[in-house]
């Protein structure tokens, strides 16, 4: 089962991997601006962080493995559609059908392994296990990209997902037992319309601020309609006997800083892959398949290191893991940040991609154990869901922020591009400073005493309504 969760998780991550080394690919044969290519990347990350929680608890209603089935079968058919896109639009439909069943992966996934692996300490390491994914897919996916890309165009990206998609769900339905939670939430639309309104409103206006300004009524009226959603779901949602977000989670310390520290980190991932696509392929003029090679010390280092965060957090807690992960982040792009030229060194690209994948590999395990840690198994896919959605959260935002950053850069010459980077990189290091503070302040013993208690009252409320009911 551990090993047909990771597959999903596979073919999900594997996507995002490849879709930035065939970018600048995209950009040539679709005549798209940046903003095009933020669309092709966020369209897909807007509507999963959109459905995650629904799905999650879609799932934990109707069953884990129907679910899960059904995400498969969308995300293989949709990746056919992006494959035969006649263009932008057509693309940017196409992928967000991928997410609609990408949706229906992660959360799910982790649902099962959850309720799967009971004891904590297997529990981490099997979530270890599946971290590692990201860094398999990490590894990978530049290079088999920029091969697909090379030979066969960018369009054969996404015929990988078929064959996984295909033997994913097979092996589901042999090896994979249904399973629900004990107790069935109701559907909560007003708080879905909300969370979609808040995330596509607020992704739009950064998105487009750059060629419309902020002063435009269309960028200025999405702001406040995500203020509006925000503050309507903070109003809504307590409200609500089974809401889509359970705010009660959030007297957590160790998983609202989870949440904050997801959005960072997948903030500076979006950021990192945006920005080293580009500029390995428009300013130092690699092809695909030497930009992906370029870029596979930091996949490298993400394989490696998340397996050992997941040990990390089985024996010592997940504090360890989240502070060398903020300080790797940091070192990273302030080396970036002070050294990025047209002509960098190649040795100190390599260290910078080196340390920027040990960060990234150490900080996914901290997060999703201490999403689904605590809760009450019967929550796990609302809990995962919730983690999930943050790290869409942050990627999208990632490359909202960083594109319109670079909006400017990109058509103007190779000083503009790389002032722009520059600062790109800053704000990146400033993700990997929030990683670091976050990690210490929700780590400690007042913190873990909040989660205690935290779980206590959610078991209890849980009891009560199951009685009542």
């Amino acid at each position: 089962m551990l090993a047909i969760c990771c597959m999903s998780l596979l073919i999900v991550s594997l996507d995002n991997t490849i879709l930035n080394v065939a970018l600048p690919s995209i950009q040539r044969d679709l005549h798209t601006s940046v903003s095009g290519l933020q669309w092709t990347v966020d369209a897909y990350t807007l509507v999963l962080a959109s459905l995650l929680m629904l799905s999650g608890s879609t799932a934990d209603r109707v069953g884990r493995r129907r679910t899960f089935q059904a995400g498969l079968v969308i995300f293989t058919v949709a990746s056919l559609l992006c494959s035969l896109a006649p263009g932008l639009g057509w693309l940017v439909v196409a992928r967000m059908l991928q997410a609609v069943g990408g949706s229906m992966l992660n959360p799910v996934a982790m649902s099962i392994i959850s309720n799967t692996f009971t004891d904590a300490r297997e529990r981490a390491r099997a979530i270890g296990a599946w971290s590692g994914v990201v860094g398999i897919s990490m590894a990978a996916g530049p290079i088999i990209g920029g091969a697909l890309v090379e030979s066969s165009g960018w369009r054969a990206i996404f015929w990988i997902n078929v064959p996984i998609g295909l033997a994913a769900l097979i092996l589901t339905r042999r090896y994979v037992p249904e399973s629900r939670a004990p107790r069935a939430r109701r559907a909560d639309p007003v708080g879905q319309a909300l969370v979609i309104v808040l995330l596509v409103a607020l992704t739009y206006a950064i998105i487009e601020s750059p060629n419309l300004g902020w002063t435009s009524p269309v960028v200025s009226g999405c702001a406040v309609a995500a203020l509006g959603a925000l503050l309507g779901l903070l109003w809504y949602e307590p409200r609500r006997a089974d809401p889509l977000i359970d705010l009660r989670f959030f007297r957590s310390a160790p998983f609202s800083g989870a949440t904050v520290i997801a959005v960072a980190a997948f903030a500076g991932l979006g950021g990192f892959l945006f920005v080293s696509s580009l500029y390995l392929q428009d300013v130092r003029q690699l092809d695909p398949l030497h930009a992906g090679l370029f870029m596979l010390p930091m996949a490298v280092m993400a394989l490696l290191t998340a397996p050992v965060s997941g040990r990390m957090v089985a024996s010592r807690g997940p504090r360890t893991p989240l502070l060398l992960a903020g300080t790797a982040f940091c070192a990273s792009a302030v080396l970036q940040a002070l050294t990025y030229s047209a002509h960098l060194p190649v040795a100190l690209l390599v260290v910078a991609y080196l340390l920027f994948g040990t960060g990234f590999g150490l900080v996914n395990a901290p997060i999703t154990n201490t999403a689904v840690s605590g809760m009450p198994r019967s929550q796990a896919g609302v809990a995962a869901a919730v983690a999930s959605t943050s790290r869409q959260t942050g990627q999208s935002l990632g490359v909202a922020v960083i594109g319109a950053l670079m909006a400017g850069g990109v058509h103007a010459d190779a000083a503009a591009f790389m002032d722009a980077a520059r600062t790109a990189w800053w704000i990146v290091a400033g993700c990997g400073a929030a990683v670091l503070v976050m990690g210490t302040l929700t780590s400690g013993r007042w913190a873990r005493a909040t989660a205690q208690r935290t779980a206590e009252r959610l078991a209890a409320e849980e009891t009560k309504e199951t009685v009542n009911v």
